[in-house]
């Protein structure tokens, strides 16, 4: 029983370590951009964004070859699924540049903390940047209530408690909703156990969040 317990173990070692090497895994202690700069870059590239002067860069041929070896995004985005808001497009990035992880409400589940752990720990990543936008569709549906059929319950639900939070503040109701939603996600990703709260407290990594405004295409930090 035990040598065949030992055999598991080792195809199933196996099966991931091909997996890490499939998706262009680097090790963990690779040395990547710091959050810090990491943030910078992407603030830098929303303003040429905004101003209309994008740079296009990293997505020629030439960086095709070069990530189709592997990948060493700078940073992680955990975003709306929404059609308007692409993050490589919002930050003036190009390919590898980007690790993206999207879903309505920008809310994050098992899988998509998966994700993120996937990238800090194996592609060097060492910022999160949690993005929520103006007049989410999600958040809308979550502040106005009614029933909720099929997936798209699960979710409400996990929006739920943001809404609740922001109930009764002064302000646009919405907007508030939107701004507590991308703050709760912060603090949750902050608070995964193992892997993110590790890394966070010995500030291996940063997580933090912002908002989109659809009119204006800026990108500001929520404090």
């Amino acid at each position: 029983m035990r040598t065949m317990r030992m055999k598991t173990m080792g195809i199933t070692g196996m099966v991931a370590g091909s997996m890490l090497l499939a998706l262009g895994a680097y090790a963990s202690d690779a040395p990547g951009v710091s959050a810090d700069d990491a943030l910078k870059q992407l603030l830098a590239g929303n303003q040429r964004y905004v101003e209309g002067k994008p740079t296009r860069s990293h997505q020629d041929a030439a960086r095709r070859t070069e990530v189709a070896k592997g990948q060493k995004p700078i940073a992680v985005i955990v975003g709306c699924s929404d059609s308007r808001v692409p993050p490589e497009i919002i930050f003036d990035q190009g390919l590898g540049d980007l690790f993206v992880v999207r879903v309505a409400g920008n809310v994050a589940a098992s899988h998509g903390i998966g994700s993120i752990e996937y990238a800090v720990e194996h592609l060097g990543s060492r910022l999160v940047l949690v993005m929520g936008h103006e007049r989410c569709g999600a958040v809308d549906a979550t502040l106005k209530g009614g029933e909720a059929h099929n997936h798209i319950k699960e979710l409400i639900e996990a929006i739920k408690p943001a809404v609740a939070k922001a109930k009764g503040k002064p302000g646009d109701a919405l907007d508030n909703a939107v701004k507590a939603n991308i703050a709760m996600v912060v603090e949750q990703l902050k608070a995964s156990k193992p892997t993110l709260a590790e890394m966070v407290s010995t500030k291996a990594v940063k997580v933090v969040g912002a908002r989109y405004d659809l009119d204006t295409g800026k990108v500001e930090l929520i404090r």
